[in-house]
Protein backbone atom coordinates (compact mmCIF):
# COMPACT_ATOMS: atom_id res chain seq x y z
CA UNK A 1 0.00 0.00 0.00
CA UNK A 2 3.22 2.37 0.39
CA UNK A 3 5.32 3.43 -2.02
CA UNK A 4 8.95 2.51 -2.26
CA UNK A 5 10.03 5.53 -0.97
CA UNK A 6 7.90 4.62 2.40
CA UNK A 7 10.41 1.88 3.03
CA UNK A 8 13.31 3.88 4.15
CA UNK A 9 12.03 7.43 5.19
CA UNK A 10 8.87 9.06 6.66
CA UNK A 11 5.45 7.25 8.83
CA UNK A 12 5.58 4.53 5.79
CA UNK A 13 8.30 2.98 7.26
CA UNK A 14 7.17 2.54 11.04
CA UNK A 15 4.00 1.72 9.72
CA UNK A 16 5.13 -1.22 8.26
CA UNK A 17 7.47 -2.19 10.90
CA UNK A 18 4.56 -1.69 13.18
CA UNK A 19 1.81 -4.16 11.54
CA UNK A 20 5.25 -6.71 11.08
CA UNK A 21 5.57 -6.73 14.53
CA UNK A 22 1.93 -6.95 15.40
CA UNK A 23 1.03 -9.71 13.36
CA UNK A 24 4.55 -12.09 14.68
CA UNK A 25 4.75 -14.74 17.06
CA UNK A 26 5.65 -13.66 20.72
CA UNK A 27 8.23 -16.37 21.87
CA UNK A 28 9.40 -16.22 25.94
CA UNK A 29 12.29 -17.76 26.47
CA UNK A 30 13.09 -18.85 30.18
CA UNK A 31 16.36 -18.76 30.61
CA UNK A 32 19.97 -17.51 29.30
CA UNK A 33 22.35 -19.88 28.71
CA UNK A 34 23.56 -21.69 25.81
CA UNK A 35 20.01 -23.24 25.30
CA UNK A 36 18.10 -20.29 25.26
CA UNK A 37 20.04 -18.19 23.64
CA UNK A 38 20.14 -20.38 20.46
CA UNK A 39 16.43 -20.17 20.91
CA UNK A 40 16.33 -16.69 21.06
CA UNK A 41 18.80 -16.12 17.81
CA UNK A 42 16.72 -18.90 15.80
CA UNK A 43 13.04 -17.26 16.70
CA UNK A 44 14.34 -13.82 16.10
CA UNK A 45 15.92 -15.21 12.71
CA UNK A 46 12.42 -16.68 11.94
CA UNK A 47 11.00 -13.26 12.53
CA UNK A 48 9.25 -13.92 16.20
CA UNK A 49 9.61 -11.64 19.17
CA UNK A 50 11.29 -12.75 21.90
CA UNK A 51 11.20 -12.08 25.48
CA UNK A 52 14.42 -13.31 27.11
CA UNK A 53 13.89 -13.96 30.61
CA UNK A 54 16.49 -15.00 33.42
CA UNK A 55 17.58 -13.79 37.05
CA UNK A 56 20.96 -13.36 35.86
CA UNK A 57 22.62 -12.16 32.96
CA UNK A 58 24.20 -14.81 30.34
CA UNK A 59 27.33 -14.28 31.50
CA UNK A 60 26.75 -15.77 34.86
CA UNK A 61 24.93 -19.20 33.22
CA UNK A 62 26.18 -22.71 34.03
CA UNK A 63 26.94 -22.93 29.86
CA UNK A 64 30.21 -20.72 30.74
CA UNK A 65 31.66 -22.92 32.81
CA UNK A 66 31.56 -26.11 30.32
CA UNK A 67 35.11 -27.11 29.91
CA UNK A 68 36.10 -29.85 27.38
CA UNK A 69 34.40 -29.11 24.26
CA UNK A 70 31.33 -29.54 21.96
CA UNK A 71 31.36 -33.00 19.93
CA UNK A 72 31.38 -32.61 16.05
CA UNK A 73 32.38 -35.75 13.72
CA UNK A 74 34.35 -33.27 11.63
CA UNK A 75 37.05 -35.88 10.91
CA UNK A 76 39.66 -33.22 10.48
CA UNK A 77 42.13 -35.85 11.89
CA UNK A 78 41.46 -38.57 8.94
CA UNK A 79 40.20 -41.15 11.40
CA UNK A 80 36.70 -41.94 9.12
CA UNK A 81 34.99 -40.80 11.43
CA UNK A 82 31.20 -39.55 10.84
CA UNK A 83 28.06 -38.52 11.56
CA UNK A 84 26.87 -41.98 11.65
CA UNK A 85 29.42 -43.07 14.43
CA UNK A 86 28.35 -40.28 16.62
CA UNK A 87 24.93 -41.52 16.53
CA UNK A 88 26.04 -44.88 17.19
CA UNK A 89 28.58 -44.07 19.91
CA UNK A 90 25.75 -41.63 21.70
CA UNK A 91 23.05 -44.12 22.09
CA UNK A 92 25.50 -46.87 23.06
CA UNK A 93 25.92 -44.75 25.88
CA UNK A 94 22.42 -43.54 26.55
CA UNK A 95 22.19 -47.11 27.03
CA UNK A 96 18.85 -47.18 24.43
CA UNK A 97 17.07 -44.54 26.55
CA UNK A 98 17.41 -41.99 23.77
CA UNK A 99 15.42 -41.08 20.82
CA UNK A 100 17.27 -41.83 18.13
CA UNK A 101 15.54 -39.94 16.04
CA UNK A 102 16.55 -36.78 18.01
CA UNK A 103 20.03 -38.49 18.30
CA UNK A 104 20.41 -38.69 14.48
CA UNK A 105 19.34 -34.99 13.96
CA UNK A 106 21.32 -33.97 16.78
CA UNK A 107 24.52 -35.50 15.02
CA UNK A 108 23.97 -35.08 11.77
CA UNK A 109 23.26 -31.14 12.31
CA UNK A 110 26.71 -31.09 14.66
CA UNK A 111 29.33 -30.32 12.10
CA UNK A 112 27.66 -27.58 10.67
CA UNK A 113 26.62 -26.30 13.81
CA UNK A 114 30.67 -26.05 14.65
CA UNK A 115 31.40 -24.55 11.55
CA UNK A 116 28.71 -21.81 12.37
CA UNK A 117 29.98 -21.11 15.85
CA UNK A 118 33.86 -20.89 13.91
CA UNK A 119 32.08 -17.91 11.83
CA UNK A 120 30.87 -16.28 14.64
CA UNK A 121 33.88 -15.79 16.26
CA UNK A 122 34.52 -18.72 18.24
CA UNK A 123 38.29 -19.24 19.34
CA UNK A 124 38.57 -22.85 19.17
CA UNK A 125 42.32 -24.39 18.63
CA UNK A 126 43.00 -25.38 15.34
CA UNK A 127 44.81 -27.59 13.49
CA UNK A 128 47.12 -26.75 10.78
CA UNK A 129 45.44 -23.65 8.93
CA UNK A 130 42.15 -24.35 8.61
CA UNK A 131 41.41 -27.48 10.56
CA UNK A 132 39.65 -27.38 13.62
CA UNK A 133 41.43 -29.18 16.14
CA UNK A 134 39.87 -32.46 17.85
CA UNK A 135 40.42 -34.41 21.14
CA UNK A 136 39.43 -37.68 22.52
CA UNK A 137 36.69 -37.88 25.19
CA UNK A 138 35.09 -40.01 27.29
CA UNK A 139 33.14 -43.04 25.29
CA UNK A 140 34.44 -42.18 22.12
CA UNK A 141 37.10 -44.03 19.97
CA UNK A 142 37.44 -41.07 17.60
CA UNK A 143 38.51 -37.83 17.99
CA UNK A 144 35.65 -35.74 17.83
CA UNK A 145 35.40 -33.17 20.21
CA UNK A 146 36.05 -29.78 19.26
CA UNK A 147 37.96 -27.20 21.84
CA UNK A 148 38.97 -23.91 23.02
CA UNK A 149 41.53 -24.45 25.53
CA UNK A 150 39.88 -25.72 28.67
CA UNK A 151 37.04 -23.03 28.43
CA UNK A 152 34.86 -23.92 25.43
CA UNK A 153 31.48 -22.38 27.11
CA UNK A 154 33.23 -19.51 27.45
CA UNK A 155 34.37 -19.09 24.33
CA UNK A 156 30.51 -20.15 22.84
CA UNK A 157 28.78 -18.34 25.42
CA UNK A 158 30.84 -15.00 24.35
CA UNK A 159 30.41 -15.10 20.91
CA UNK A 160 26.52 -16.06 21.01
CA UNK A 161 26.06 -12.94 23.61
CA UNK A 162 27.42 -10.86 21.07
CA UNK A 163 24.83 -12.45 18.38
CA UNK A 164 21.94 -12.23 20.78
CA UNK A 165 23.15 -8.40 21.93
CA UNK A 166 22.82 -7.54 17.76
CA UNK A 167 19.35 -8.52 18.24
CA UNK A 168 18.45 -7.01 20.86
CA UNK A 169 19.82 -3.80 19.25
CA UNK A 170 17.92 -4.15 16.30
CA UNK A 171 14.82 -4.23 18.32
CA UNK A 172 13.97 -8.18 17.75
CA UNK A 173 15.08 -9.17 21.67
CA UNK A 174 13.89 -8.59 24.32
CA UNK A 175 15.69 -9.10 27.90
CA UNK A 176 13.80 -9.31 30.78
CA UNK A 177 17.14 -9.52 33.03
CA UNK A 178 16.64 -9.98 36.77
CA UNK A 179 13.54 -11.43 36.44
CA UNK A 180 12.30 -15.18 37.71
CA UNK A 181 9.69 -17.65 36.52
CA UNK A 182 6.64 -17.97 38.88
CA UNK A 183 4.32 -19.82 36.74
CA UNK A 184 2.54 -20.27 33.37
CA UNK A 185 0.21 -18.66 32.03
CA UNK A 186 -2.95 -20.83 30.92
CA UNK A 187 -5.99 -20.27 28.33
CA UNK A 188 -7.67 -23.29 28.86
CA UNK A 189 -5.03 -26.15 28.68
CA UNK A 190 -3.01 -24.16 26.45
CA UNK A 191 0.00 -22.19 27.53
CA UNK A 192 -0.54 -18.48 26.59
CA UNK A 193 2.44 -16.95 28.16
CA UNK A 194 3.55 -16.79 31.72
CA UNK A 195 3.86 -15.09 35.29
CA UNK A 196 7.52 -13.29 36.26
CA UNK A 197 8.77 -11.02 39.36
CA UNK A 198 11.38 -8.68 39.16
CA UNK A 199 13.34 -9.52 41.66
CA UNK A 200 14.90 -5.61 42.10
CA UNK A 201 11.21 -4.38 42.75
CA UNK A 202 9.42 -7.36 43.51
CA UNK A 203 6.81 -5.85 40.58
CA UNK A 204 5.09 -9.58 39.16
CA UNK A 205 4.53 -8.78 35.54
CA UNK A 206 1.89 -10.77 33.57
CA UNK A 207 3.72 -11.76 30.24
CA UNK A 208 1.11 -13.04 27.22
CA UNK A 209 3.14 -14.80 24.15
CA UNK A 210 2.20 -17.54 21.50
CA UNK A 211 4.62 -20.18 22.48
CA UNK A 212 7.24 -20.49 26.06
CA UNK A 213 10.59 -22.41 25.79
CA UNK A 214 11.56 -23.03 28.96
CA UNK A 215 15.90 -23.54 29.07
CA UNK A 216 16.42 -23.10 32.44
CA UNK A 217 19.33 -25.50 33.21
CA UNK A 218 19.59 -28.99 35.50
CA UNK A 219 17.72 -29.65 39.04
CA UNK A 220 21.00 -28.88 40.93
CA UNK A 221 18.77 -27.05 43.45
CA UNK A 222 17.70 -30.75 44.71
CA UNK A 223 21.38 -31.57 45.75
CA UNK A 224 23.63 -28.47 46.26
CA UNK A 225 26.94 -29.74 45.69
CA UNK A 226 26.95 -30.14 42.80
CA UNK A 227 29.46 -28.90 40.11
CA UNK A 228 26.71 -27.54 38.47
CA UNK A 229 25.77 -23.14 38.73
CA UNK A 230 24.02 -22.37 42.31
CA UNK A 231 21.04 -20.09 40.48
CA UNK A 232 20.10 -23.15 38.34
CA UNK A 233 17.95 -24.15 41.53
CA UNK A 234 15.25 -26.38 39.20
CA UNK A 235 12.89 -24.28 40.55
CA UNK A 236 11.44 -23.72 37.31
CA UNK A 237 10.82 -27.13 36.57
CA UNK A 238 9.36 -28.02 39.73
CA UNK A 239 6.42 -25.57 39.36
CA UNK A 240 5.87 -27.02 35.56
CA UNK A 241 5.59 -30.42 37.32
CA UNK A 242 3.14 -29.09 39.97
CA UNK A 243 1.32 -27.87 37.27
CA UNK A 244 1.27 -31.14 35.57
CA UNK A 245 3.79 -31.43 32.84
CA UNK A 246 5.79 -34.70 33.00
CA UNK A 247 9.41 -35.90 34.07
CA UNK A 248 11.07 -38.21 32.28
CA UNK A 249 14.07 -40.41 33.66
CA UNK A 250 14.62 -38.13 36.73
CA UNK A 251 17.56 -41.21 38.05
CA UNK A 252 19.63 -40.84 35.30
CA UNK A 253 21.60 -38.54 37.06
CA UNK A 254 25.58 -37.94 35.57
CA UNK A 255 28.50 -38.31 38.59
CA UNK A 256 31.61 -36.63 36.64
CA UNK A 257 34.17 -38.87 37.39
CA UNK A 258 37.04 -36.29 38.95
CA UNK A 259 35.86 -33.54 40.75
CA UNK A 260 36.95 -32.23 43.85
CA UNK A 261 35.46 -30.02 47.20
CA UNK A 262 35.75 -26.30 46.70
CA UNK A 263 33.53 -24.01 48.17
CA UNK A 264 30.34 -26.12 49.52
CA UNK A 265 30.55 -27.40 46.06
CA UNK A 266 31.93 -29.11 43.62
CA UNK A 267 35.15 -28.09 41.41
CA UNK A 268 34.75 -30.19 37.87
CA UNK A 269 38.40 -31.40 36.97
CA UNK A 270 37.34 -31.28 33.10
CA UNK A 271 37.78 -34.92 31.23
CA UNK A 272 39.98 -32.57 29.12
CA UNK A 273 42.56 -33.79 30.92
CA UNK A 274 42.10 -37.44 30.60
CA UNK A 275 41.45 -36.99 26.66
CA UNK A 276 45.23 -35.10 26.57
CA UNK A 277 46.96 -37.80 28.57
CA UNK A 278 45.78 -37.51 32.03
CA UNK A 279 45.89 -41.05 34.08
CA UNK A 280 43.77 -42.32 36.85
CA UNK A 281 45.83 -44.08 40.11
CA UNK A 282 45.29 -45.34 43.34
CA UNK A 283 48.18 -46.63 45.76
CA UNK A 284 48.38 -50.58 46.03
CA UNK A 285 51.09 -51.72 48.36
CA UNK A 286 52.15 -48.45 47.83
CA UNK A 287 52.83 -48.63 44.35
CA UNK A 288 50.42 -46.32 41.41
CA UNK A 289 47.87 -48.87 40.45
CA UNK A 290 46.06 -47.47 37.36
CA UNK A 291 43.21 -49.29 37.54
CA UNK A 292 41.31 -47.86 34.59
CA UNK A 293 44.05 -48.94 32.29
CA UNK A 294 44.33 -52.48 33.48
CA UNK A 295 40.77 -53.19 33.73
CA UNK A 296 39.38 -51.65 30.34
CA UNK A 297 42.64 -51.59 28.31
CA UNK A 298 41.11 -50.69 25.05
CA UNK A 299 39.78 -46.96 26.74
CA UNK A 300 41.00 -47.00 29.77
CA UNK A 301 40.74 -43.44 31.17
CA UNK A 302 38.30 -42.52 28.30
CA UNK A 303 35.24 -44.88 29.06
CA UNK A 304 32.22 -43.57 29.45
CA UNK A 305 31.12 -41.62 32.52
CA UNK A 306 29.06 -43.43 34.32
CA UNK A 307 31.55 -46.88 34.03
CA UNK A 308 34.46 -44.45 35.24
CA UNK A 309 32.90 -42.84 37.99
CA UNK A 310 31.64 -46.28 39.48
CA UNK A 311 35.38 -47.45 39.00
CA UNK A 312 36.42 -44.77 41.52
CA UNK A 313 33.97 -45.08 43.72
CA UNK A 314 34.36 -48.35 44.29
CA UNK A 315 38.48 -47.97 44.55
CA UNK A 316 38.05 -44.96 47.17
CA UNK A 317 36.99 -47.57 49.88
CA UNK A 318 39.88 -48.81 50.01
CA UNK A 319 42.56 -46.00 49.02
CA UNK A 320 41.97 -42.41 47.43
CA UNK A 321 42.32 -42.02 44.17
CA UNK A 322 44.46 -39.31 41.73
CA UNK A 323 44.37 -37.74 38.78
CA UNK A 324 47.90 -37.66 37.53
CA UNK A 325 48.54 -35.02 35.05
CA UNK A 326 52.43 -34.70 35.40
CA UNK A 327 53.12 -36.65 32.24
CA UNK A 328 50.99 -34.08 29.93
CA UNK A 329 53.85 -32.23 28.26
CA UNK A 330 54.41 -27.90 28.92
CA UNK A 331 53.33 -27.15 25.70
CA UNK A 332 49.88 -29.26 25.53
CA UNK A 333 48.43 -27.47 29.41
CA UNK A 334 50.03 -24.24 27.85
CA UNK A 335 47.86 -24.52 24.61
CA UNK A 336 44.98 -27.06 25.35
CA UNK A 337 44.73 -26.57 29.47
CA UNK A 338 45.61 -23.19 30.66
CA UNK A 339 42.49 -22.24 32.34
CA UNK A 340 42.16 -25.87 34.21
CA UNK A 341 45.78 -25.77 35.43
CA UNK A 342 44.68 -22.15 36.25
CA UNK A 343 41.91 -22.99 38.30
CA UNK A 344 43.86 -26.21 39.96
CA UNK A 345 46.48 -23.44 41.06
CA UNK A 346 43.74 -20.79 42.29
CA UNK A 347 41.01 -22.68 44.20
CA UNK A 348 43.25 -25.85 45.33
CA UNK A 349 46.72 -24.39 45.09
CA UNK A 350 48.02 -27.38 43.02
CA UNK A 351 50.38 -27.57 39.91
CA UNK A 352 49.40 -30.08 38.13
CA UNK A 353 52.42 -29.65 36.08
CA UNK A 354 54.22 -31.50 38.99
CA UNK A 355 51.61 -32.94 41.42
CA UNK A 356 48.56 -35.22 40.85
CA UNK A 357 45.00 -33.75 42.02
CA UNK A 358 43.15 -35.96 44.41
CA UNK A 359 39.69 -36.44 43.03
CA UNK A 360 36.08 -38.05 43.58
CA UNK A 361 32.85 -38.28 41.86
CA UNK A 362 30.55 -35.65 41.90
CA UNK A 363 26.70 -34.57 40.77
CA UNK A 364 27.43 -33.01 37.41
CA UNK A 365 24.49 -33.15 34.80
CA UNK A 366 20.96 -33.94 35.04
CA UNK A 367 20.28 -36.53 31.84
CA UNK A 368 16.61 -36.71 33.26
CA UNK A 369 14.25 -33.32 33.24
CA UNK A 370 10.80 -32.40 31.35
CA UNK A 371 9.44 -35.05 29.06
CA UNK A 372 9.75 -33.58 25.41
CA UNK A 373 9.15 -35.04 22.24
CA UNK A 374 11.55 -35.25 18.84
CA UNK A 375 10.56 -31.37 18.77
CA UNK A 376 10.79 -30.51 21.86
CA UNK A 377 6.87 -30.29 22.88
CA UNK A 378 6.27 -30.81 26.20
CA UNK A 379 2.57 -32.49 27.19
CA UNK A 380 0.95 -28.81 27.63
CA UNK A 381 0.38 -26.83 24.01
CA UNK A 382 2.43 -24.00 23.03
CA UNK A 383 4.95 -25.53 25.92
CA UNK A 384 8.55 -26.35 24.56
CA UNK A 385 11.82 -27.36 27.00
CA UNK A 386 15.52 -27.87 25.67
CA UNK A 387 18.77 -28.23 27.12
CA UNK A 388 19.56 -29.81 30.32
CA UNK A 389 16.14 -28.97 31.92
CA UNK A 390 14.62 -31.50 29.74
CA UNK A 391 15.41 -35.24 28.42
CA UNK A 392 16.34 -35.21 25.52
CA UNK A 393 19.26 -37.05 23.52
CA UNK A 394 21.16 -38.44 26.29
CA UNK A 395 19.14 -41.28 27.67
CA UNK A 396 20.77 -43.08 30.52
CA UNK A 397 24.46 -41.51 30.65
CA UNK A 398 25.40 -38.46 28.76
CA UNK A 399 28.96 -38.44 26.67
CA UNK A 400 31.28 -35.62 27.49
CA UNK A 401 31.27 -32.90 24.80
CA UNK A 402 27.39 -33.47 23.70
CA UNK A 403 25.82 -31.25 26.75
CA UNK A 404 27.18 -27.98 24.27
CA UNK A 405 25.62 -29.73 21.50
CA UNK A 406 22.77 -30.75 22.76
CA UNK A 407 21.53 -27.61 24.51
CA UNK A 408 22.95 -25.63 21.15
CA UNK A 409 20.41 -28.23 18.58
CA UNK A 410 18.02 -28.47 21.01
CA UNK A 411 17.27 -24.58 21.37
CA UNK A 412 17.03 -24.39 17.70
CA UNK A 413 15.05 -27.01 17.19
CA UNK A 414 12.64 -25.98 20.26
CA UNK A 415 12.44 -22.18 18.46
CA UNK A 416 12.11 -23.47 15.18
CA UNK A 417 9.08 -25.54 16.56
CA UNK A 418 7.37 -23.27 18.35
CA UNK A 419 7.37 -20.33 15.32
CA UNK A 420 6.16 -22.70 13.19
CA UNK A 421 3.35 -24.55 15.07
CA UNK A 422 2.35 -22.47 17.95
CA UNK A 423 -1.22 -21.73 17.35
CA UNK A 424 -2.98 -18.00 17.46
CA UNK A 425 -3.61 -18.12 20.88
CA UNK A 426 -5.79 -14.96 21.74
CA UNK A 427 -3.15 -12.81 23.95
CA UNK A 428 -5.92 -10.94 25.46
CA UNK A 429 -7.68 -14.12 26.76
CA UNK A 430 -8.92 -14.58 30.28
CA UNK A 431 -5.60 -16.60 31.67
CA UNK A 432 -5.52 -18.95 34.44
CA UNK A 433 -2.71 -18.09 36.78
CA UNK A 434 -2.16 -19.97 39.88
CA UNK A 435 0.87 -18.28 41.37
CA UNK A 436 2.44 -21.01 44.08
CA UNK A 437 3.00 -18.69 47.94
CA UNK A 438 6.61 -17.75 48.29
CA UNK A 439 8.23 -21.29 49.63
CA UNK A 440 10.51 -20.31 52.63
CA UNK A 441 14.06 -21.56 52.79
CA UNK A 442 13.32 -23.84 55.64
CA UNK A 443 14.16 -27.31 54.82
CA UNK A 444 16.34 -27.10 51.65
CA UNK A 445 19.01 -28.31 54.29
CA UNK A 446 17.54 -31.25 54.94
CA UNK A 447 16.10 -31.75 50.91
CA UNK A 448 19.91 -31.45 49.77
CA UNK A 449 21.04 -34.12 52.53
CA UNK A 450 18.02 -36.42 51.77
CA UNK A 451 18.78 -36.43 48.16
CA UNK A 452 22.93 -36.96 48.88
CA UNK A 453 22.15 -40.20 50.97
CA UNK A 454 19.67 -41.43 48.68
CA UNK A 455 20.89 -40.90 45.01
CA UNK A 456 24.73 -41.92 45.08
CA UNK A 457 26.55 -43.49 42.44
CA UNK A 458 25.71 -46.52 43.74
CA UNK A 459 22.03 -46.57 45.10
CA UNK A 460 19.48 -49.69 46.84
CA UNK A 461 15.98 -49.90 47.65
CA UNK A 462 16.65 -49.21 51.30
CA UNK A 463 18.27 -45.89 51.03
CA UNK A 464 15.83 -44.90 48.34
CA UNK A 465 13.07 -45.87 50.61
CA UNK A 466 14.65 -43.97 53.66
CA UNK A 467 15.36 -40.42 51.20
CA UNK A 468 11.27 -40.76 50.15
CA UNK A 469 9.74 -40.60 53.56
CA UNK A 470 12.40 -37.92 54.67
CA UNK A 471 11.45 -35.56 51.76
CA UNK A 472 7.45 -36.77 52.14
CA UNK A 473 8.03 -34.62 55.83
CA UNK A 474 9.53 -31.50 53.29
CA UNK A 475 6.79 -29.09 51.65
CA UNK A 476 7.19 -27.18 48.61
CA UNK A 477 6.98 -27.69 44.95
CA UNK A 478 11.38 -28.28 45.15
CA UNK A 479 10.70 -31.16 47.39
CA UNK A 480 8.24 -32.06 45.01
CA UNK A 481 9.89 -32.84 42.27
CA UNK A 482 12.92 -34.86 44.70
CA UNK A 483 10.34 -36.80 45.36
CA UNK A 484 9.38 -37.69 41.75
CA UNK A 485 13.16 -37.85 41.04
CA UNK A 486 13.30 -40.99 44.71
CA UNK A 487 10.15 -42.44 43.22
CA UNK A 488 11.50 -42.55 39.52
CA UNK A 489 14.45 -44.16 40.66
CA UNK A 490 13.00 -46.67 43.15
CA UNK A 491 10.41 -47.69 40.50
CA UNK A 492 13.27 -48.26 37.96
CA UNK A 493 14.73 -52.14 39.48
CA UNK A 494 17.42 -52.50 37.51
CA UNK A 495 20.80 -51.00 37.10
CA UNK A 496 21.52 -49.38 33.47
CA UNK A 497 23.66 -46.56 32.82
CA UNK A 498 24.00 -43.91 35.48
CA UNK A 499 21.69 -45.55 37.68
CA UNK A 500 23.68 -48.36 38.96
CA UNK A 501 21.18 -50.61 42.03
CA UNK A 502 23.36 -52.92 43.78
CA UNK A 503 20.06 -54.70 44.54
CA UNK A 504 19.33 -55.23 41.18
CA UNK A 505 22.59 -55.34 39.55
CA UNK A 506 21.79 -56.83 36.39
CA UNK A 507 20.82 -54.47 32.77
CA UNK A 508 16.32 -55.83 32.68
CA UNK A 509 15.98 -54.58 28.90
CA UNK A 510 12.64 -56.91 28.87
CA UNK A 511 10.95 -54.71 31.74
CA UNK A 512 13.10 -51.37 32.13
CA UNK A 513 14.32 -50.47 28.50
CA UNK A 514 11.85 -47.85 28.54
CA UNK A 515 11.27 -44.09 29.53
CA UNK A 516 10.64 -43.48 33.53
CA UNK A 517 7.81 -40.76 33.51
CA UNK A 518 6.66 -39.05 36.75
CA UNK A 519 3.30 -37.45 36.67
CA UNK A 520 1.70 -35.14 39.52
CA UNK A 521 -2.38 -35.07 39.30
CA UNK A 522 -2.43 -32.45 41.72
CA UNK A 523 -2.90 -35.08 44.22
CA UNK A 524 0.26 -38.24 43.98
CA UNK A 525 2.95 -38.68 42.35
CA UNK A 526 2.46 -41.78 39.49
CA UNK A 527 4.98 -43.76 37.97
CA UNK A 528 5.13 -44.92 34.79
CA UNK A 529 7.01 -46.72 31.95
CA UNK A 530 6.95 -45.07 28.18
CA UNK A 531 8.23 -47.14 25.12
CA UNK A 532 11.24 -45.63 23.78
CA UNK A 533 10.43 -44.25 20.44
CA UNK A 534 11.44 -46.38 17.22
CA UNK A 535 14.08 -45.45 14.84
CA UNK A 536 12.55 -44.34 11.32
Amino acid sequence: PFGASSFYSGSGYFILYWMAVSMSKTIIIIGAGLAGLSAALQAAENGCNVKLVSPFPSERAQSVMAEGGINAALNTKDENDSPKEHFTDTIKAACGLADPNAVWGMTQAAPELVHWLLKLGVQFNMSGYDDVDLRNFGGQKKKRTAFAQSDTGKQIMTAMIDAVRRKEGAGMVERFSHHSFLTLRLCGSVCCGCVIRDEYSQEIVELPGNAVIVASGGMHGLFGNTTGSLSNTGEVTAELFRLGVPLANGEMIQYHPTTVECGGKRMLISEAARGEGGRLFALRNNQPWYFMEEKYPELGNLMPRDITAREIWKVSHESEVFLDMTEISKEVISNKLSGLADDCMTYLHKDIRKEPVPVLPGIHYFMGGILVDEQHRTSIQNLYAAGECCAQYHGANRLGGNSLLGALYGGRVAAKSACEQADGVVLSCAAQIDIPPVQEIVGTKQLNQAMQDSLGVVRNGNSLLKGIRKVQELKGTLPLLGLAVLQSAFARKESRGAHWREDYPECNNRDFLKTTVARFDGKQIQISFMSVPERR
